[in-house]
């Protein structure tokens, strides 16, 4: 395979490679907005949305329907995630995920695991405080759904609460918190919504998920770890084991046991891709289309995008989040998008959206190697529409980045 012809596949595999429905008169021309149809079906296709916190521009599980659809009612997603029959449930997956319930099953021996997978102080929650943990259990049981700080509140109301660690780096969470994520973490209880502040409200495993799926019989971890890494590689299209196990951030030898059985089984077949000096391998329904020829921007928690060695191996694109960055040492800025325009990566841009001013405001503009003379208007027409969708109509470039002054001119002009 040539090098264009891998991105295609990828892009393929991703549903980015076609225009979105808003391209040919979707929503914002009048026309038909994105249904829970075609939610379900980027779901299906992605396997998982990873969830973060940071909210600069929008929540990251959120864009990437946004990059697939176009301007969506984004109560569609809380809808598919908050209220039953539920298309998605939180779990440990690449990192804090939604995932369809169908995958629940198949992340259960990594709940065992807890111990080795959680973070430490999840983890160590069970010892050090163990009538903390049977508390929260209680109270979830008895009014669940339920949020950490109205856990904290009630605890502390009743005299049972443990101050607060302020001497620790990071969130500082409340022992009810890390309880609650220890819970989380085992499969004990899960998110049955997230609230307006984006706080999970916590309730019964049992509670939340389709009863089909706390019925379903116990997953072998071989024939889990199999089917996990194969939802990797299909999402993929193409790519290494690296790239195919860390969609699930699947270590261990079973991986490469579960990679050979693929392999065997014709799921995976190896393939050359020119340029590349690592074993790599298309999945069996992968397909190839001629072209590639949607322009979208991506966060940089969009599938297409958090590997990133096989990013730079597919676009030439070097990218990395600068979210930890100290601001005086980043080179293109706090939250950064890549641009895809047809099968290139073509731009980034440092973007936030500025709701009391109704602003979206283009902090940096960069070039990549690939961009072309349309870039600047195309990134342009983009930012209008997302701006639309953000409820920021107004597009205000700043004169940073080598693309940012034809940029500022296109967004002027309109």
């Amino acid at each position: 395979m040539s090098l264009s012809q891998a991105r295609r596949v990828a892009l393929a595999a991703q549903g980015l490679h076609r225009e979105r429905p808003d391209a040919g008169g979707g929503a914002e021309s009048g026309g038909r907005a994105p249904t829970m149809r075609q939610v379900q079906g980027v779901i299906d296709r992605l396997g998982l949305l990873q969830i973060d916190s940071v909210n600069v521009l929008a929540r990251a599980h959120l864009m990437p329907l946004y990059a697939r659809l176009g301007p969506y009612d984004t109560a569609l997603l809380d809808r598919a995630a908050g209220r039953a029959p539920r298309r998605l449930v939180e779990t440990w997956a690449h990192v804090a995920s939604y995932v369809p319930p169908s995958t629940w099953p198949l992340l259960e021996w990594r709940r065992r695991r807890y111990r080795t997978e959680a973070w430490g102080t999840i983890s160590a929650v069970e010892m050090s405080h163990s009538e903390a943990v049977a508390d929260v259990r209680h109270l979830v049981t008895e009014r669940g759904p339920i949020t950490a700080s109205e856990v904290h509140e009630i605890l502390e109301a009743e005299g049972r609460a443990h101050p607060r660690d302020r001497s620790q780096w990071g969130w500082n969470w409340t022992v009810a918190k890390r309880a609650l994520e220890f819970l989380f973490f085992t499969g004990e209880i899960t998110s049955a919504r997230r609230n307006g502040a984006f706080e999970r409200c916590y309730d019964l495993t049992e509670r939340v998920l389709p009863p089909e799926v706390v019925a379903a019989p116990p997953v072998a971890d071989a024939d889990a770890v199999r089917a996990l890494l194969e939802i990797g590689a299909r999402a993929h299209g193409v790519g290494t084991l690296r790239c195919f196990k860390d969609y699930f951030r699947l270590r261990g030898p079973a991986v490469r046991t579960a990679f050979d059985e693929l392999v065997e089984a014709g799921t995976l077949r190896p393939v050359t891709v020119r340029g590349w000096d690592e074993p790599t391998y298309l999945h069996a329904d992968a397909a190839l289309p001629r072209r590639a020829t949607a322009t979208t921007l991506l966060n940089p928690f969009d599938p297409l995008v958090f590997e990133r060695t096989r990013l730079e191996r597919l676009f030439d694109v070097h990218y990395r989040i600068e979210i930890y960055v100290p601001a005086p040492k980043r080179v293109h800025g706090y939250y950064v998008l890549p641009f895809l325009e047809g099968e290139d990566l073509t731009a980034r841009v440092d973007l936030k959206a500025d709701r009391r001013a109704g602003v979206l405001r283009v902090l940096s503009a960069h070039r990549e190697r690939a961009a072309g003379e349309q870039t600047a208007a195309r990134l342009a027409a983009e930012l209008r529409v997302l701006g639309g969708w953000l409820g920021v109509p107004e597009v205000d470039v700043a004169a940073s980045g080598d693309l940012a002054p034809a940029l500022a001119a296109e967004v002027a002009a309109a």
